[in-house]
């Protein structure tokens, strides 16, 4: 395992928990992911970076210009890499102590920067999306897409498969890395054979509510 994602999307969490996050991330030599919400996205992303996560995935970007704001979120805000951020006295500066120079520069440049491209809109407008500079991943969210579209529930369809294609296909073809989310190691292969090298596999929810289903109909019976 590479690294570990907090899907803050989805659950409660307090600034506090951030800085816990990026100590335990260090006691064990682990890289850490952190996927923001669209409105207060570059709030949490600075301070997620302040706390030591390595790498942001920005959800629900729509086009060219969101992509902009996402990746000026995150770099430094320099006449080089036209970003943001400024120097902020965090827990990855030493709280202060290493804020501005051009170590911390280097750090904000070094931050992975992920899309997700899960609406119609980011499909539509993918390619212009895929030229912004700095963005390092996509990952295409099925669930929203196929919603965005008056498909909900229905990710599976052939139509929004062959999206998702699209989308990594471009990618790739861009230099931008795609990243799958898959739930077994066997669902690695179509992606593979596609050229895609990142992958997201499980999530804890999903995880223990497979081992439960499994095991307590077993027991059932």
């Amino acid at each position: 395992i590479d690294y570990i994602e907090f899907v803050a999307e989805y659950g409660p969490y307090t600034l506090p928990d951030l800085d816990h996050f990026g100590r335990t991330l260090e006691l064990y030599n682990m890289a850490g992911m952190i996927k923001v919400d669209r409105e207060n996205r570059s709030f949490v992303a600075q301070r997620a970076i302040g706390s030591g996560f390595q790498a942001i995935l920005f959800s629900d970007a729509h086009d060219a210009a969101e992509a902009e704001e996402c990746v000026a979120a995150v770099r430094a805000e320099t006449p080089q890499t036209k970003g943001g951020h400024g120097s902020a006295d965090r827990r990855f500066a030493a709280y202060g102590l290493e804020s501005g120079t051009p170590e911390y520069v280097q750090a904000l440049d070094d931050i992975v920067i992920a899309l997700m491209i899960e609406k119609g809109a980011a499909v539509k407008n993918l390619d212009a999306i895929l030229s912004v500079p700095g963005i390092d991943m996509v990952v295409f969210g099925g669930n929203d897409y196929s919603m965005s579209i008056g498909k909900a529930g229905q990710r599976d369809l052939p139509e929004v498969v062959a999206v998702e294609n699209k989308v990594y296909e471009m990618a790739l073809e861009k230099g931008v890395q795609p990243r799958a989310e898959i739930m077994t190691v066997a669902d690695a292969k179509q992606y593979l054979d596609m050229g895609v090298r990142h992958f997201s596999i499980g999530t804890d929810l999903t995880i223990l509510h497979g081992w439960w289903k499994e095991n307590g109909e077993g027991l059932r019976r």
